[in-house]
């Protein structure tokens, strides 16, 4: 098996159990807009999972709900989103196995690159005393998984040969472009499809982060 340098890791769905808290929080943003809207958004949320939350609720307003209806803008859209999500953040399931993995890759560089908020990511990484685990850093929005890719990858700070760890569809395509290696974890992805896509684009799924130390041999 490859010997990766480096091992990109999405977030929710990942590290963290946080992908219905996240979908919930959008519905709770858009209710201003009546729950035909807010459950618009959620559809459309679950499915671009990994795009970050700034594009999705641009395209909540651009393409859902019309200019001229009241409601809150963008702005304000993305303040009540996070004040919905934070708790559940700061509580949710962190996936059993990620301490022994680390423990069982000493010389291997860590990064989370997600769709979540960057500052926010980081603030919870640290309060749940995560944040120690990833070396190589910790990036999310507003910046896209590809841009954040492409940027570590140039600096060097991605050393190859590199393994992402992910749970979407999104997840899959950034890496295949970045030209990492791809795991899809799918025990808590809310990528319904993820069968389907994974027998036509050939890549490994296993459950968790447990099962990616147990199978894989990767330091």
């Amino acid at each position: 098996m490859t010997n990766y340098r480096s091992i990109i890791f999405d977030c929710d769905g990942v590290i963290l159990n946080s992908n219905r808290v996240k979908t919930e929080a959008f519905r709770e943003a858009a209710l201003p807009y009546g729950v035909d809207a807010a459950e618009a958004l959620v559809a459309h949320h679950i499915a671009h999972g990994g795009v970050s939350r700034y594009r999705k609720f641009a395209h909540f307003l651009e393409n859902i709900v019309s200019s001229d209806r009241p409601g809150p803008g963008l702005d304000a859209l993305l303040e009540r989103y996070a004040g919905a999500v934070r708790d559940g953040l700061t509580t949710c399931e962190i996936a059993e196995g990620l301490a022994s993995l680390r423990a069982s890759t000493p010389g291997v560089r860590w990064l989370v690159v997600s769709g979540g908020d960057q500052t926010e990511l980081r603030e919870i990484f640290a309060q749940r005393g995560i944040d120690r685990h990833f070396d190589g850093g910790i990036f999310g929005s507003p910046d896209n998984k590809d841009d954040i890719l492409a940027r570590e990858s140039a600096s060097g700070n991605i050393r190859r040969p590199a393994l992402f760890l992910g749970d979407s569809r999104y997840d899959h395509e950034a890496a295949t472009r970045a030209g990492l290696d791809f795991i899809f974890l799918n025990r808590w992805s809310e990528f319904a499809e993820w069968a389907a896509y994974s027998r036509e684009h050939g890549f490994p799924v296993l459950g968790g982060l447990s099962e990616v130390e147990s199978l894989f041999s990767i330091h």
